[in-house]
């Protein structure tokens, strides 16, 4: 890989990076890591006015309040595809902007959602711990759930989404809610509510903003009812996690499995106690080949604002 000279311009790194990605940084800039400073307020009375790029995880973004003491901020490169925890509207009145690693996610994203819901439904974790708890010689696991001939409702259909719903088709039928229809070959559902409960498998796969926070809550859960599943892939913010505990401990849905939290990496106790849950630590994108493809997206990203050139990964 080739390394342009950015040398003289200093990076904020907001958290740790793969070490392809933190290697070729170095090499290409001079990097300051704000996670492993001990004294925040002294280094940016030293060196605020010098930062002009800040990289950072899709699930950490870069507060206002950090924006605000950024004079010479010129963009901010998310490593991921989400960028919730970045005010785009307070980046673009600054002049900042704002890219992702948008497209090599998908399919990463995509297969664990499925393998989550065969995971789920088919208890392979609990049928692992029975395994090695030795209990099999005492019996047999409990009988678990049938995923072919399930319906799966698939919430956001962008390219994830449609990524999910292409490989659940081998499965099932598939329908979704977006905010508006699209011409593909699954079923449009206006209203949430109802996909909810016209689904066996409810799939999150929408991006996280203000109209999506919280969406799925007691209402939603209601409606997809003790015989159905809830699959998280997209952001924990889109469900309220207080509502999904009471679904969980009360039997008013079957199972949850979900790879993002509200306020990660602290998961709530009663999720992690809970028997009819799937957990992961937000591995969506975790493969070899996805995060060297993540960080050679990033550096494109930020060699080509810094030659003048178009942003391949900007946000509009």
């Amino acid at each position: 890989m080739s390394t342009p000279a950015h040398a003289g311009i200093a990076v904020l790194q907001m958290n740790p990076l793969s070490p392809l990605l933190e290697q070729e940084l170095k090499s290409r800039f001079a990097v300051h890591r704000w996670f492993d400073l001990t004294d925040h307020e002294r280094f940016l009375s030293d060196y605020a006015g010098l930062i002009q790029a800040v990289v950072t995880g899709g699930h950490i973004g870069l507060p206002n309040d950090l924006l605000e003491r950024l004079p010479a901020l010129k963009i901010v490169a998310i490593n991921g595809v989400g960028y919730d925890k970045v005010d785009l509207e307070a980046a673009r009145r600054h002049g900042v902007c704002v890219s992702r690693t948008a497209g090599v996610l998908t399919d990463d994203v995509a297969d664990l959602a499925v393998g989550l819901v065969i995971t789920l439904l088919r208890g392979i974790v609990t049928s692992d711990r029975f395994v090695r708890a030795g209990s099999w010689t005492s019996g047999e696991a409990p009988l678990a759930r049938k995923v072919s001939g399930k319906r799966f409702g698939i919430v956001g259909l962008g390219n994830i989404g449609a990524a999910i719903a292409q490989r659940l088709t081998a499965f099932g039928p598939v329908a979704y809610h977006n905010r508006s229809a699209k011409p593909v070959p699954y079923a449009f559902v206006d209203s949430l509510k109802d996909l909810a409960a016209a689904s066996d498998v409810l799939i999150l796969a929408a991006s996280s903003n203000a109209a999506t926070r919280g969406m799925v809550g007691s209402e939603i859960l209601e409606s997809l009812g003790p015989q159905g599943y809830l699959v998280n892939v997209a952001r924990g913010a889109l469900i309220d996690e207080p509502a999904l505990i009471r679904a969980l401990y009360n039997h008013r849905i079957a199972g949850a499995a979900l790879d993002v939290f509200v306020d990660e990496p602290q998961v709530p106790a009663a999720l992690r106690a809970a028997p009819n849950v799937v957990l992961t630590p937000h591995i969506a994108s975790a493969t070899v080949e996805t995060r060297e493809a993540m960080a050679r997206s990033v550096l494109a990203n930020l060699d080509a604002f810094f030659a003048g050139e178009p942003v391949p990964g900007a946000i509009d």
